[in-house]
């Protein structure tokens, strides 16, 4: 019924024409039935789900019709991707969560983050002559894991903020593995194209057919592996995960391959909650994940940025804004490669990075004549201030609860490497650490010896998710995967609804761009015209043309009034889909 009814709803919005509230600099919502709009959200009574993968956002959305808050469905959720999108969701991974917590009227920021093995070093990828192995040792091996956070992130806010318990929000995710899905389109693509899963003969067991075919479209898919796993940690709680049966098989196997994550590793594990970054845009309240996610600082370094030049009146799409946006990418990105790392090991000067003081005097640093060449710009001195394969979901419940994960194996399908007998496909997220200075890491971000790999470290990530609030109502949850483009992705959302007025669904629609600083290009996505691409090109801009088929990111965005909920799934990626609950 939830889904029937969310077709339906959105198939009356598409005959009539409202779409959810935009809002203008002024903090103005505008009328509900707009006709101006081209792309319009689904729309719900109590509450929305949108996530990479329809199966696992109906399972959300059934938890909340039967009276579990978002934290329930959220982790639900969490579980069953790692049962139905196996190339993003996972329990063999981490992440970033946001929380708000309407009773208690307080947003949280989660940090699932893995961290380095205690027998992790600085030169573990490098040869006897200072050079990088790029073998297979570096990404697609036991030892390029870093120990998993996911199954503790998500069993910590079930029993901090959750209304049910581990058991009843697993129960889902094991019947999908246990019984098996129906293979999709989108599914069995992804195990087409990912040959080097057949490497790992528990990989190949997990993936493929016994006589190593291919799954397709319309056949059943089960996961007896995965079930077991899942069981345990319903059965015994996360301690299976990270001191018992289940820790016992990923060790055992990590021993045999090399691997470096030991029992210890395993049972130090911890979960950190963190208070969320905080800044303001146009009179609204942003929240987002502090380090060491370098997303949430620096999406509200861009918007601070931002805020200085008046984009509204520029127009959307227009020269003159991509121009501005296009620098601003380029100063928080030189920012993020020398500042970030983990807090725990290392001072990241976070309140400086969003003040708004800093942000106006790199604004004025800004030509709308002229582009600032990568060569030209250094990240700044602070001290005169101081006095992708990933996947997200948002859920939103008609108390106000919200939950923004963003979380990931790092690579599609991450090592491809599986735990023997566990269904566990493992995380490679040691390569977000930075191996060197002058070497980028695997999406080509620039990184300083504030993220060299140090025993028990959390690498710096892009992935953030941004709540958006006024007055103290939550208003929007964002997040979207894509490696660098997660921080670009993010800020344009929120630029396209708070400065532009658009709703979430054409803000999500709408052609993105992405700089990273290093290298020196400015990317662009299909759809914007060529003589928007004509004028920036003559300002100074390096235009790269060549794009990634996934687009630039896949934001999942969900939206609540104070009296409807409405979400959005980025058409960039196959098969997702938000869900209203009636």
């Amino acid at each position: 019924m939830l889904k029937k009814y969310s077709i339906l709803l959105l198939t009356v919005l598409i005959a009539f024409g409202p779409s959810a509230p935009s809002f203008a600099q002024d903090g103005a919502s505008q009328p509900l039935f707009e006709y101006s709009a081209i792309n319009h959200p689904v729309m719900g009574k109590r509450g929305m789900v949108a996530s990479h993968n329809a199966l696992s956002s109906e399972i959300a959305a059934e938890i909340l019709a039967k009276g579990g808050n978002a934290i329930d469905a959220g982790a639900a959720l969490g579980f069953a991707l790692a049962v139905t999108l196996p190339r993003a969701g996972n329990i063999g991974g981490g992440g970033f969560m946001l929380v708000h917590v309407a009773e208690q009227d307080k947003t949280i920021a989660i940090d699932f983050r893995e961290t380095a093995p205690a027998a992790a070093r600085q030169d573990m990828f490098f040869d006897a002559s200072g050079n990088v192995v790029m073998d297979q040792t570096y990404r697609f091996s036991h030892k390029s894991s870093a120990v998993p956070g996911s199954v503790a992130g998500l069993a910590h806010i079930v029993e901090e903020y959750g209304t049910m318990t581990l058991a009843e929000v697993l129960a889902p995710a094991i019947r999908l593995a246990r019984d098996g899905i129906e293979v999709t389109y989108d599914l069995a693509a992804d195990l087409a194209r990912s040959q080097r899963l057949k490497n790992n003969p528990a990989s190949l067991r997990k993936f493929y057919k016994p006589d190593g075919s291919n799954y397709q479209v319309g056949e059943l898919y089960k996961q007896p592996d995965l079930a077991w796993t899942l069981s345990e940690i319903a059965e015994h709680g996360v301690a299976a995960f990270y001191r018992g049966s289940v820790a016992e098989r990923i060790v055992a196997d990590m021993e045999a391959h090399n691997g470096l994550i030991t029992m210890e590793d395993l049972a130090n594990y911890e979960v950190i909650e963190r208070e969320p970054v905080r800044g303001t845009f146009r009179g609204y309240d942003i929240a987002a994940m502090p380090a060491p996610s370098s997303g949430g600082t620096h999406v509200i370094q861009m918007l601070n940025i931002l805020e200085n030049f008046p984009l509204a009146e520029m127009g959307p799409e227009s020269a003159d804004a991509l121009h501005i946006m296009a620098e601003a990418m380029k100063f928080s990105y030189a920012d993020r490669s020398k500042y970030l790392g983990d807090p725990d090991f290392v001072k990241v000067p976070t309140e400086t990075l969003v003040s708004k003081e800093y942000a106006k005097d790199l604004a004025a640093k800004i030509s709308l004549d002229q582009a600032l060449s990568s060569d030209e710009i250094a990240p700044g001195n602070l001290a005169i201030y101081e006095s992708d394969e990933t996947t997200h979901y948002s859920v939103v419940d008609s108390e106000g609860n919200m939950v923004g994960n963003t979380y990931t194996l790092m690579f599609s399908f991450g090592s491809g490497v599986v735990i023997e007998g566990t269904g566990i496909l493992m995380n490679n997220n040691m390569g977000n650490f930075t191996l060197r200075s002058d070497i980028p890491d695997a999406f080509g971000l620039m990184g300083s010896e504030n993220n060299l790999i140090r025993p028990n470290r959390r690498p710096v990530s892009s992935m953030s998710p941004v709540l958006v609030s006024r007055n103290g109502q939550p208003l929007l949850m964002t997040g979207s995967p894509g490696g660098s483009k997660i921080i670009s992705a993010n800020m344009q959302m929120v630029l396209n609804v708070l400065e532009f007025g658009m709703n979430i669904a054409d803000a999500a629609v709408v052609p993105r761009i992405h700089h990273q600083w290093r290298p020196d290009v400015l990317e662009i996505e299909s759809g914007i015209s060529p003589d928007t691409v004509a004028r920036l090109i003559e300002r100074g801009q390096n235009i790269n043309f060549s794009q990634r088929s996934a687009g630039m990111g896949s934001l999942q965005t969900v939206m609540w009034d104070g009296t409807l909920f409405y979400g959005y799934s980025d058409p960039r990626r196959p098969g997702a889909e938000a869900v209203g609950v009636d």
